[in-house]
């Protein structure tokens, strides 16, 4: 399971701005006016000058709001460079740092430094760190179950995951929630009730790929009781939303019930997606995990294939049905043979 780091947490961070927004309105003015006539990097252009203006009055938030605007813009060297001037001022710029280093953002990976950077957000007794200690939690709990930058343990990201995701806390780290969600789910012993808990709270708040898995263990009876209509309610949601895995398991359920018209219409569009473009844009967008993505491409992929090879709601072509399995078996080819098995004792 291949994680992502915790975004700098947004809320609390204007918060903190409002204040200085209320005084400044001109510099936040370049974010609201967005007229037919201001591309995205004429606006980027408006801000550094009185980003730069500002810093030469010293205004201190605003060499954090520059690093932050070069961050978000790609330009990751500029960032580091920032970041790195008002790190032993700024605990922004310090958790950024720990993002960068363990990412290797505009410079070499260096994952102890990332979990070094981490630690000083952790264990701050500063007020202003408080809401960064959640997303650092959720990191730090990342290194140790990569074991990149620390000693490799399950139980010490177990312990830090449910410090960042703090019993539910909407506030807190939603992505610690989700991960909790996968991490009973998967590790063993498999704790499903747990699993099925914290997918609730992650939901509850916001997290897609939770949402998915929340309709998934209702379909199948896996730490609650079965429950069809919310199964489908939840992976239905989830599908519109962007979350793949669902659309490939909503494709699955639908061939199953013989509903083939709408299984070919619906696993058709999901198995023409572009692996190579597709699936990192997808993850970015939807913050799913990339191996789930896959997993639901290769799924629509299979019984589309399927269909084609049956003749089911669809004309029946096998040249094409050979396609769509190859390409079953390159996106996963556990899946794949799994699905294969089941075919071959007509089981699906």
């Amino acid at each position: 399971m291949k994680l992502t780091s915790e975004k700098l947490p947004k809320n609390p961070f204007y918060a903190s701005v409002s204040p200085y927004a209320a005084k400044n309105q001109q510099f936040f003015q370049w974010k609201k006016e967005k007229t037919d006539h201001d591309t995205h990097a004429g606006l980027v252009d408006k801000a550094l000058p009185l980003l730069k203006e500002r810093i030469r009055k010293g205004d201190p938030l605003a060499y954090f709001l520059r690093g932050q605007l070069y961050f978000e813009e790609g330009w990751y060297e500029k960032a580091l460079e920032q970041f790195e001037e008002i790190k032993e001022k700024d605990h922004q710029a310090t958790y950024q740092l720990g993002v960068m280093y363990y990412d290797g953002l505009g410079t070499t990976p260096d994952a102890e430094k990332g979990v070094e950077y981490m630690r000083k957000i952790i264990d701050s007794p500063c007020p202003n760190a408080r809401h960064l200690k959640f997303a650092a939690a959720y990191n730090l709990g990342r290194a140790y179950y990569e074991g990149k930058g620390v000693k490799q343990s399950n139980e010490e990201a177990e312990r830090l995951w449910l410090i960042a995701a703090d019993n539910g806390n909407p506030r807190a780290s939603v992505k610690a929630q989700g991960i909790l969600g996968l991490y009973y789910s998967t590790e063993e012993p498999r704790e499903l009730e747990k699993a099925f808990y914290w997918h609730s709270e992650a939901c509850g708040n916001g997290n897609l790929e939770s949402q998915g898995a929340l309709g998934l263990m209702y379909l199948y009876g896996q730490g609650i009781r079965q429950d069809t209509e919310a199964a489908l309610h939840c992976l239905r949601e989830a599908a519109e939303r962007g979350n793949v895995y669902a659309q490939g398991n909503l494709v699955e359920y639908y061939y199953k019930m013989k509903f083939f018209t709408k299984c070919v219409a619906f696993s058709k569009r999901i198995a023409d997606y572009d692996e190579v473009h597709d699936i990192p844009m997808i993850a970015q967008v939807t913050e799913c995990l990339p191996e789930f993505i896959i997993r639901g491409m290769a799924m629509a992929s299979f019984y589309h294939a399927r269909c084609l090879q049956l003749g089911l709601g669809i004309t029946r072509d096998e040249a094409t049905a050979k396609h769509y399995y190859s390409k079953a078996c390159h996106l996963n080819p556990a899946l794949a043979d799994e699905l294969h098995s089941l075919l071959i004792h007509q089981r699906i």
